[in-house]
Formats: C-alpha cells, sequence, structure tokens
C-alpha cells in the first residue's frame, strides 16, 4: 500500500494505492490537515508516502507532523529531467510545478497518444506531451474562479458573477461567466490543434467539469492526474523519480 498526497494551492487531496488501485481518496482544506492524523492511528504503516506540495513550507509541515509515525517512509517529490515514461523539455526541469509535472506522468500512464494536460483549479495550466513522451512546454492562466475574482477586486462596476454561461451573454453577470469560460477553453482548443487530430486532452481538476462542458474537442476527464502520477512514481520506485526524506 502507498498514501499519494497531491499539497495543492486550495486542498490537500490524499489516496490510498494498492496493486489493485485505489483504496480510498479524500480531500480537506489545508486549514483541517490535522485530520490526516487519522490515517495512522487506524492503518498499518505504507510502504511509501509520496508527496507532491505547492502550498510552501507551512503545508509541508502541518501534513508531515500529521503523519509523523509515517516519517520514515515520507518523501517529497520534485520535479526531473525524466521519470514516469515523460522526459521534460522544459528549460530548467527542477522549476516546473511537481503538481504539473506529477500530471503529466499521470496523463502518461493513461495514454501513448499525444496529449494535452489541463489541470483547472486556483489557476489553470495546459500542458502539452507529444507521442514520445516529451513534455514540449505549457500555459498557465488564471482559473475559473481566479478570473471572475480578478474582475470584481480590480474593476470599479463590475460584479463577482453568479451568472450562467450562454454564446451570446444579455447579462453583466452572464456575460462574465461566459467569457471566463471561453477563455478557457479556447486555450485548450488552441493547444490541442498545434498538436493534431491524433491529440487526446485529459481535465482534472476542480473546474474542470465546468470546461469540458463547453469544450468543442474530444476530451475526458480524469479525477486527480496528479495523485495517478503519483502511483505511477511509486510504481517506478526507486529509480523512478527523484525525492528527499522530508522531516527530521
Amino acid at each position: 500500500m502507498i498514501l499519494c498526497i497531491d499539497s495543492g494551492n486550495s486542498r490537500i487531496k490524499w489516496g490510498l494505492h494498492d496493486a489493485g488501485g485505489w483504496i480510498e481518496t479524500a480531500a480537506v482544506d489545508h486549514a483541517e490537515s490535522a485530520k490526516m492524523a487519522d490515517l495512522p492511528r487506524r492503518l498499518p504503516m505504507p510502504e511509501s508516502v509520496l508527496l507532491a506540495n505547492v502550498a510552501g513550507d507551512a503545508a509541508r509541515t502541518a501534513i508531515v507532523d500529521a503523519l509523523a509515525p509515517w516519517r520514515p517512509v515520507l518523501q517529497e517529490v520534485t520535479a526531473t529531467a525524466a521519470a514516469g515514461g515523460v522526459t521534460s523539455l522544459y528549460e530548467n526541469p527542477s522549476r516546473l510545478g511537481v503538481d504539473r509535472w506529477c500530471a503529466l506522468i499521470g496523463a502518461r500512464a493513461a495514454t501513448s497518444a499525444p496529449c494535452v494536460v489541463v489541470m483547472a483549479g486556483t489557476a489553470t495550466t495546459i500542458d502539452t506531451l507529444d507521442g514520445d513522451g516529451r513534455f514540449l512546454g505549457g500555459l498557465i492562466l488564471p482559473g475559473l474562479d481566479l478570473m471572475r475574482r480578478a474582475l470584481a477586486r480590480d474593476t470599479a462596476a463590475l460584479p463577482l458573477a453568479a451568472g450562467r454561461y450562454a454564446a451570446y451573454p444579455r447579462s453583466t453577470d452572464d456575460a462574465i461567466t461566459s467569457g471566463c469560460i471561453e477563455a478557457q477553453a479556447g486555450a485548450i482548443e488552441r493547444a490541442r490543434a498545434r498538436l493534431g487530430g491524433e491529440a487526446v486532452c485529459l481535465l482534472s481538476g476542480g473546474a474542470a467539469a465546468a470546461i469540458g462542458e463547453h469544450l468543442g474537442v474530444p476530451h475526458s476527464l480524469v479525477g486527480n492526474l496528479v495523485l495517478e502520477g503519483l502511483a505511477r512514481l511509486a510504481a517506478d520506485a526507486p529509480a523512478g523519480y527523484a525525492a528527499g526524506k522530508t522531516g527530521g
């Protein structure tokens, strides 16, 4: 059994995985990270605990403290030049966000086709894998909610929109909601067009379904690509990823 942890900007997602697949998954807000202490109380120590953290030192410390009995097998994953069937063409592979890196590895485990990998959370990332598993590069843009909040915060008259999508919006709230969705969908469609007609599109994250509903290209929703990537890295251990022991 392995424990995979995706510590993102907004929430902590985790999943227990064995040879048969996911045993259980859950998510908590960062303020509730202490709830993870229940895992060592009710479960035997796993073979490994893999952490992908983009939420900073405080989040890392809180997770490590909650899982203190499992600290000997807890390792923090970092982005590398190659792992899990993916080769990074990033200018500095170690500077790639580890959540993006794990999502790419999760996508490669799901398909060998050219692929656009979308993580739709606080930010939306749109990354491109070719058929040889090379990460060609990617885009980062504000997520759906962040776009809406930016318009409400930084303009004098626009609201925090709670509108509905429409092809021809006829209210301000609908215009904002529709514009944000169109921006996300358009960026994804342009990225896929660059890859060609054989490319697949995988969407993951909290806003994936909302964007996918209005996406004009074939696509699939995946529950959590970061966790899938961590599970693939664990299967490739010890040489499949670069990680360091976390904690003392």
